[in-house]
C-alpha cells in the first residue's frame, strides 16, 4: 500500500452538512476493501492483541455489547495508529442452553419439540439459526464502525476450537481432574439440564416453614423438623441431632416412621446440625439437598429420588406419582393436616435459586455427572495472582471479588443434558461397561476389544469451550504462528456481571494449558441503565437498539457517548440528550472543518511550514493541541475514557473552534500572505492532529474530514498516532491567550449586563498592570479591538478610573467602557426602577405567602422550599439592581 498516496478530495468538495448514513458505509467498506484491519501486515511491529468476547447466536446485539464492543475498538485504533500489529480478533459463541431454549421456543410456535424432530434435524435447526445471527452480529459490528480482522473469525464450535475443546478434556480427565461421578446439582426441570452455581439467580421468595412431626417407632414420643420444601420428606432417609444435644441423646440409634409413606428411618448424631436452631432436628433428604448429600455419605445413607428431570414426583413418590412438584407439596400439606402430623405453617421469606437461562425454580438434584477438580486449578491461579505474574484489573478493586470467588470455588458441573455444544468425548463399552475418553472418535474398545460403543449424549457447559477463548481462537493446541505472535493478549474487556462464569475460568485455563495468564490486563465497565438508574429489560420496555441510536444521531454520536459516559466499572446512564450532545459535537468539528478547508484552497502537506513566526494564537493553539496529546495518550492507555472524552471536547470546542478559528480570520482574512500561509499551516497542522486524536472514538467522520486535509497515507486508520512535540511548549503564549480571552470575555459580559449588542462597537480604556502586561496587550492590539468591536481602544498604564463608567478586573489588566458610549443613562435608569418596581412587589408577594401560617401548615415541604428559593432569587436580582442604579446616579 502506498503510504505516501495524496486524496485528490478538494476542499470545497465538503458538503455543508455531515450525512453520517452515506458516510459510514462507504468508509467501512473502503476500511475492508483495503484491509487495513488485518493483523500481520507490519512483521517488525509489536504484537497488541484482544481477542472480543464473543457475542452469543442467540439474537441481535444491545447497547451492552455497543459499550464493550466500541471500548475495545478505542483500543485497537489508538494501538494501530500507534504502530503495533494489532489483532482484534472477532467471533461468537454458541452459548448452549440459551440457543438451544430459543431454537425450542420457536419450534413450540410451530407445534414441534426436537424429540420429534431427532437430534440430527434439530441440530440442523440450530445451525440455520446460527447461521442468521451470525450474520446479524456481522451486520452490527459494521454499522457500528468496529475494526476488526475478519479473516481470523472463529465460533465456538468450529473444528479447530472443537480440538481444543477435546484436548483440554482429555489432558484434564488423564490428570485424574475430570470425574464422573453421582453428586447433587442445580437442575434445571424446564430445560431439563443441569446448571453450575453461577447460572443460578438467587430471588427473595415469600415461601413458607413446614413444622412437621416424625413419630419414634414404638414410644409415644416424636421429633419435631421443619421444612421449606415438603414435598422432599418422601425422599427422607434419616433425621439428624447434633451429638451433644441433651434433649434428643437418648433417641440417638433409634428409629422414626416417617408419615404418609410408613418408610423407618434412623435417628443419626452429626455436628452438621446447630443445636440452637429451630428444633435442633434436621431431615436428611441426600437425593435432593447438597448439605443432607454430605451428611448421608458421612453416614452411609440411601439417596431415595423423589422426582424425575422434568420436576415430576416418581415412583419412589409413592401415591403422589404423577404430580408436578409444587402440586405434591400442596396435596401433601392438606395430607399432613388431615392426620394431624402438621403442627404449623409459619410466612417465611427466603433465597430460591432460579435458573438463569429458563427462569425455572432450581432443584438440588441428585444426578450422574461429569466435574472438573477445580482445587488444584484454583491454587494456581491464587498463586499466580498473589506473584508478579497476576492479571492487572481494571479497577483493581475488582481483584478482590476474582480471589474470593476462585479461593472459596467448588468442583464445576461440566456436563449438560442438552444436543447443542460439544458433545462430551466419553464412549460407554456395552459389553464391559469401560468408559472411554479419548481425542479421536472411539470405535473399539481398548479393555476388551468390543465394537458396542455409545458416545455420552451429553454436551459441556457452554463456559468450559468459553474459557478457552483467547488462546483456541489462535489455533491452540499446535503452536501456530498466530499463537507465538499474538498470545497471552493484552487486553480483555468485560462486564463485571461475568467474572466467575468467565473471566476466572480464562486465567485457570490459560494457566494450565498455556503456562501464562491469558491476557495483561482486565477492563471491567458496568452495565448500560436506562436514564431512571434502572436496569434494561423486556419487562420495562426500556431497552436501546444501538441500531436505532444510529439510525437517528449516526454511529460516532454513539460511540462517543457511550464511551466516554462513564467510569471504569461503574454503571452507565443512557440519555438521548447526550447522544444528541455528541451528534451537535460532530457537527461542530465538521463546520470547524470546513471553514478552515474553504480558506485553505489548494493548501498541500508540503506546503506547511510551522518554522516562520508565529502569532499569540499560533502558539497557544499548538501549546494546547500539544499539552491533550500528552493527556489523551496518558489517559488511553489508563483506560480512562471518560476523563478523554472530556478533554477532547473542550480543546476541540473551546480552544480550536471557538476561540483559535475565530482569531484565524484576522489573518486569513488580511492581506499579510506571510502570516496567511502561517495560519494556514497551522490550522491544517492542528486539524490532521485533532482528527487523528479523536479518530478511535470518531473513526466515520475523522476519516471524511482527513481525506479532504492536506494528508499523506490513505486512511486515517493508519496514519501516526500524534506525538508530544518539544518545540511546541510555549507556556509565555498560555499567560497571553489568557488575558486575551479574559478581557475579551470580560467586555462581552458587560455588554451582555447593559445589553449592548456585539455589533454595536463601544470604546474600551485598558490599564494593564505593568510593563509585561503593556506589551502584551501592545503585541495584540488588533485581536482586542476585532473581538471586542472598539470604536476606540486606548491601552495605557497611566489610565485613571473616568467617571460613569462600567469596571472590570482581569488579572493583569483593568477594563474601563464608558457608560456614555454604551447606553442612554437616563433611558437605562428609567427601565432599571421599572425592573425594581417588579421585584420589590415579588420579593413582597412571596414573603407574605411564607408568614401566612395556613400555608405553612398544609404546603408539601417541597413547594415550601421551592418558594424560599424563589423568594432568594428575586432578593437578590432586586439587590443587584440597586447596586446598579446607585452606579449609574453616583
Amino acid at each position: 500500500m502506498d503510504e505516501t498516496k495524496q486524496a485528490a478530495a478538494p476542499a470545497t468538495s465538503m458538503p455543508t452538512t455531515y450525512d453520517p448514513k452515506e458516510s459510514e458505509k462507504k468508509w467501512y467498506d473502503y476500511w475492508l476493501k483495503g484491509g487495513y484491519f488485518q493483523a500481520g501486515q507490519r512483521k517488525d511491529a509489536k504484537p497488541y492483541t484482544i481477542v472480543i468476547p464473543p457475542p452469543n447466536v442467540t439474537g441481535m446485539l444491545h447497547i451492552g455489547h455497543a459499550l464493550d464492543f466500541t471500548l475495545q475498538d478505542i483500543m485497537i485504533r489508538t494501538k494501530r495508529m500507534q504502530g503495533y500489529d494489532a489483532l482484534w480478533l472477532p467471533g461468537s459463541d454458541h452459548a448452549g442452553i440459551a440457543t438451544q431454549t430459543k431454537v425450542e421456543q420457536k419450534l413450540r410456535e410451530e407445534g414441534v419439540t426436537r424429540y420429534d424432530l431427532g437430534r440430527e434435524k434439530f441440530l440442523e435447526k440450530v445451525w440455520e439459526w446460527k447461521e442468521h445471527y451470525a450474520g446479524t452480529i456481522r451486520e452490527q459490528w459494521a454499522k457500528m464502525g468496529f475494526s476488526l480482522d475478519y479473516s481470523r473469525e472463529r465460533f465456538t464450535l468450529d473444528a479447530g476450537l472443537s480440538k481444543a475443546v477435546r484436548e483440554v478434556f482429555v489432558r484434564l480427565y488423564e490428570k485424574g481432574l475430570i470425574y464422573r461421578g453421582k453428586y447433587i446439582i442445580n437442575w434445571d426441570p424446564a430445560a431439563r439440564t443441569a446448571l453450575s452455581d453461577i447460572e443460578v439467580e438467587y430471588k427473595e421468595v415469600q415461601g413458607a416453614l413446614y413444622h412437621l412431626k416424625y413419630p419414634v417407632k414404638d414410644s409415644d414420643e416424636y421429633i419435631v423438623v421443619a421444612t421449606t420444601r415438603p414435598e422432599t420428606m418422601l425422599g427422607d432417609t434419616a433425621v439428624a441431632v447434633h451429638p451433644e444435644d441433651e434433649r434428643y441423646k437418648h433417641l440417638i440409634g433409634k428409629t422414626l416412621v416417617l408419615p404418609i409413606i410408613g418408610r423407618e428411618i434412623p435417628i443419626i448424631a452429626d455436628e452438621y446440625v446447630e443445636k440452637e436452631f429451630g428444633s435442633g432436628a434436621v431431615k436428611i433428604t441426600p437425593a435432593h439437598d447438597p448439605n443432607d448429600f454430605e451428611v448421608g455419605k458421612r453416614h452411609d445413607l440411601p439417596q431415595v429420588l423423589v422426582m424425575d428431570e422434568s420436576g415430576t414426583m416418581n415412583a419412589n413418590a409413592g401415591k403422589y406419582q404423577g404430580l408436578d412438584r409444587f402440586d405434591c407439596r400442596k396435596q401433601i400439606v392438606a395430607d399432613m393436616k388431615e392426620l394431624g402430623v402438621l403442627i404449623k405453617i409459619e410466612e417465611h421469606v427466603h433465597q430460591v435459586g432460579h435458573s438463569e437461562r429458563s427462569g425455572a425454580v432450581v432443584e438440588p438434584y441428585l444426578s450422574t455427572q461429569w466435574f472438573v477438580k477445580m482445587k488444584p486449578l484454583a491454587e494456581r491461579a491464587v498463586e499466580a495472582q498473589k506473584s508478579a505474574q497476576g492479571v492487572h484489573f481494571v479497577p483493581d478493586r475488582f481483584e478482590k471479588i476474582y480471589l474470593h470467588w476462585i479461593e472459596n470455588v467448588r468442583d464445576w458441573c461440566i456436563s449438560r443434558q442438552l444436543w447443542w455444544g460439544h458433545r462430551i468425548p466419553a464412549w460407554y463399552c456395552g459389553d464391559c461397561s469401560e468408559i472411554i475418553v479419548s481425542r479421536e472418535d472411539a470405535t473399539v474398545c481398548p479393555k476388551c476389544g468390543g465394537t458396542h460403543l455409545k458416545q455420552d449424549e451429553d454436551v459441556l457447559d457452554t463456559w468450559f469451550s468459553s474459557a478457552l477463548w483467547p488462546f483456541s481462537t489462535l489455533g491452540w493446541p499446535e503452536q501456530t504462528e498466530d499463537m507465538k505472535r499474538y498470545y497471552p493478549t493484552d487486553l480483555l474487556v468485560t462486564g463485571y456481571d461475568i467474572i466467575y462464569f468467565w473471566v476466572a475460568r480464562m486465567i485457570f485455563s490459560g494457566l494450565e494449558f498455556t503456562d501464562s495468564i491469558p491476557f495483561k490486563d482486565v477492563l471491567i465497565h458496568g452495565l448500560v441503565r436506562d436514564a431512571e438508574g434502572r436496569k434494561m429489560s423486556k419487562s420495562l420496555g426500556n431497552g436501546v437498539d444501538p441500531l436505532e441510536v444510529i439510525e437517528k444521531y449516526g454511529a460516532d454520536a454513539m460511540r462517543f457517548m457511550i464511551s466516554t459516559g462513564s467510569t471504569p466499572g461503574q454503571d452507565l446512564r443512557f440519555r438521548w440528550e447526550k447522544v444528541e450532545q455528541a451528534r451537535n459535537f460532530a457537527n461542530k468539528i465538521w463546520n470547524a472543518s470546513r471553514f478552515a478547508l474553504m480558506n485553505l484552497g489548494d493548501f498541500k502537506v508540503s506546503d506547511i511550514d510551522l518554522s516562520g513566526e508565529l502569532g499569540t494564537a499560533d502558539r497557544w493553539i499548538l501549546h494546547r493541541l500539544n499539552e491533550t496529546v500528552r493527556d489523551v495518550t496518558r489517559l488511553i492507555d489508563a483506560y480512562e475514557f471518560g476523563e478523554t472524552g472530556r478533554l477532547l471536547y473542550n480543546f476541540i470546542w473551546d480552544d480550536l473552534c471557538d476561540w483559535y478559528i475565530e482569531f484565524s480570520k484576522l489573518s486569513l482574512y488580511g492581506n499579510d500572505e506571510a502570516a496567511k500561509k502561517t495560519t494556514k499551516s497551522v490550522l491544517a497542522y492542528v486539524l490532521d492532529r485533532t482528527q487523528r486524536l479523536i479518530h478511535p472514538f470518531m473513526p466515520f467522520i475523522s476519516e471524511e474530514i482527513w481525506q479532504h486535509l492536506p494528508h499523506e497515507g490513505e486512511t486515517i486508520t493508519l496514519a501516526a498516532w500524534p506525538a508530544f512535540e518539544a518545540r511546541f511548549e510555549a507556556p509565555e503564549a498560555v499567560r497571553e491567550m489568557e488575558l486575551l480571552m479574559d478581557i475579551i470575555r470580560t467586555v462581552r459580559n458587560i455588554r451582555a449586563e447593559v445589553n449592548v449588542p456585539m455589533s454595536k462597537k463601544v470604546d474600551l480604556l485598558v490599564k494593564p498592570a505593568g510593563a509585561e502586561f503593556l506589551a502584551i496587550l501592545q503585541r495584540n492590539e488588533e485581536y482586542v479591538r476585532r473581538f471586542c468591536n472598539t470604536s476606540s481602544l486606548e491601552i495605557n498604564l497611566e489610565l485613571t478610573s473616568p467617571d460613569k463608567a462600567m469596571t472590570g478586573i482581569v488579572t493583569g489588566a483593568e477594563l474601563y467602557l464608558p457608560l456614555a458610549g454604551l447606553i442612554d443613562i437616563a433611558q437605562e435608569i428609567a427601565r432599571l426602577e421599572k425592573e425594581l418596581g417588579t421585584l420589590h412587589n415579588e420579593v413582597a408577594r412571596i414573603e407574605k405567602k411564607l408568614s401566612n401560617q395556613g400555608f405553612i401548615a398544609k404546603a408539601p415541604a417541597k413547594v415550601i422550599e421551592e418558594e424560599k428559593a424563589k423568594l432568594a432569587d428575586y432578593a437578590d436580582k432586586r439587590d443587584k439592581v440597586n447596586a446598579r442604579l446607585a452606579e449609574l446616579k453616583g
